[in-house]
């Protein structure tokens, strides 16, 4: 049985980190998970502090991931249609692979800027928020994965 929880340990490993840069899967979470699968085993037992902490780091970054790219777009001048302009080119811009993901928001935050009057500079300006706000995210969501991902092969060896 420890085998299979190690197995599908690894697989939320991948999915996650993989969740990552794609927003429909929940990166974190998966990674979280895989950390109570290897607890299940008798290969590691962590202990009660170490899954709170996680836990409380999973439930904070994922909160992040989403105030983050509004946060950026806000704070470069965005308005609520450079918001919302953001959110319907990310999800648009899972139709186009990886460059839709990071491009989308963009072009979407941009767009709804244009749309309530905005100048191209501040609408543009509105764009680079979401940009950058969505990399802060991924990049922070990719740190939290791959920590999990050591302490998960690390308690293994």
């Amino acid at each position: 049985m420890d085998i299979v929880l190690i197995i599908l340990g690894v697989l939320c490993l991948i999915i996650g980190i993989i969740g990552c840069i794609i927003p429909a899967l929940p990166g974190v979470p998966l990674s979280y998970a895989a950390l109570w699968l290897l607890h299940a085993t008798d290969k590691a037992q962590f202990s009660w502090q170490v899954l709170l902490i996680w836990g409380i780091i999973t439930v904070v970054i994922q909160v992040l991931d989403y105030v983050i790219p509004i946060w950026g777009t806000k704070r470069t001048g965005g308005s609520k249609a450079g918001v919302w302009g953001s959110t319907i080119g990310l999800i648009v811009g899972l139709f186009f692979g990886p460059w839709g993901i990071f491009l989308g928001p963009f072009i979407g935050a941009v767009i709804g800027e244009l749309l309530i009057g905005k100048t191209t500079r501040d609408a543009f300006r509105s764009g680079w928020g979401s940009l950058l706000g969505l990399l802060t995210g991924t990049v922070m969501k990719l740190i939290c994965c791959g920590l999990m991902t050591y302490k998960f092969i690390a308690e293994l060896v």
